[in-house]
């Protein structure tokens, strides 16, 4: 999504990604200091503290839906990326089996994802992400300065907040890319593995803005790399590290295919991790790693990406999909998250203060707007 808004619209929706790092920093502190004080996931909180039956089948059901079935599509996008990274640096043979061909890179990275999944060890899989993540970043911020980008046109596109024609449904992507409704449900959950003690909210908020921000400037990195080259037959991050070549050289290839292979990397293995979240805690089950239970969530959500990876579907629209839907179940999400961080009967003390409670709202309030909107428009065109 990034390498196509940066193609299609250059540095002109780069104020979308700047947006949502804010949105992402309100809703991720809110999940954050949710599973600190409560001790608890956002989904254990929602099963315990909704009391009508009807009214908390139909909420669980839509987290259900949304997050681990939207998971399951997405698995394959992010499989699927870091295999387009991986084949963009070297090439390996497909496996013929039943007249069908299948993608060995799809299992390779199934399997990397395996291991570290299986581990069932929060620190360990926390050091293995922060190792990706900053591998991740320095790759794409060193392709983005390869560019040498006008940062006058750059600083326009973060502060003029256009919309250019045809602009809508990418500028709703952007938002699903950074304000993702699974990671709600994942950090609540992992901050708690990590933190104990109101105490340690200062240390908690620090760690979310700190990946926040991080993870935003690998989005913008990546809109600046496609903003710098002149093809437009672009599809996916992987046409575009090819695409740099001629321009910048061929480690600019290199550097971006792996940083597009350490991004897929991690969002396979954080994606299933944030399914058998919800899972568990939508049901009542064990939330701790290594239960069987957790595992077959997570297996299965990974088996499915693995499968629908190696059918050669295009990653590309696959992620498009995934992204466009997490942009519009978002305030949902979102809404429901508002109201648990208004119960002190959770978190005593700590519950919002008056400007999170009218920042948050107004904010959900023009994702709603944008994605009502793209809504419209996707209908007119059928």
């Amino acid at each position: 999504m990034c390498s196509l808004a940066g193609v299609n619209f250059g540095f002109a929706l780069l104020w979308a990604l700047l947006f949502s790092i804010v949105i992402t920093i309100l809703l991720q502190e809110m999940s954050a200091r949710l599973g600190v004080i409560s001790q608890s996931g956002l989904a254990e909180n929602i099963r315990k503290q909704i009391k009508q039956p009807i009214v908390k089948f139909c909420v669980l059901v839509l987290i259900l839906s949304a997050i681990v079935i939207g998971n399951a599509a997405y698995q394959a996008g992010n499989i699927g990326g870091a295999v387009l990274g991986l084949e963009t640096i070297v090439e390996l043979p497909k496996l013929v089996i039943l007249n069908h061909s299948i993608n060995t890179s799809s299992l390779i990275i199934g399997a990397i994802a395996f291991v570290f999944l299986f581990i069932g060890s929060y620190k360990t899989i926390e050091r293995i992400l922060i190792t990706l993540v900053i591998f991740m970043s320095l790759s794409f911020l060193i392709t983005a300065i390869l560019t040498k980008p006008d940062l006058g046109l750059l600083m326009s596109g973060l502060f003029k907040f256009e919309t250019p024609s045809g602009s809508l449904l990418t500028v709703v992507g952007l938002i699903g890319t950074t304000v993702v409704p699974y990671n709600l449900f994942l950090h609540a959950a992992l901050v708690k593995e990590k933190w104990h003690k109101a105490s340690d909210l200062s240390f908690a908020r620090k760690d979310t803005v700190i990946a926040v921000v991080l993870g935003g400037l690998v989005s913008m990195s990546i809109i600046v790399s496609a903003a710098g080259i002149q093809n437009t037959n672009i599809e996916n991050a992987a046409d575009l590290a090819l695409g740099l070549a001629p321009l910048y050289g061929d480690v600019s290839t290199y550097i971006m295919a792996l940083g597009l292979f350490a991004a897929g990397i991690t969002s396979a293995i954080t994606a299933p991790l944030a399914a058998a979240y919800v899972a568990t805690g939508c049901l009542g089950w064990s939330t701790q790693m290594k239960s069987n239970k957790f595992r077959t969530v997570w297996m299965l959500i990974l088996f499915l990406g693995v499968v629908f990876a190696s059918l050669g579907i295009k990653p590309i629209e696959i992620i498009k999909f995934a992204q466009v839907t997490n942009g519009l179940v978002l305030p949902i999400i979102a809404g429901i998250l508002i109201w648990m961080m208004n119960k002190s009967e959770i978190l005593g003390t700590y519950i919002n203060k008056k400007w999170q409670n009218i920042a948050s709202i107004l904010l959900l309030l023009i994702v709603l707007f944008l994605g009502l909107k793209s809504v419209f428009q996707v209908m007119r065109w059928i």
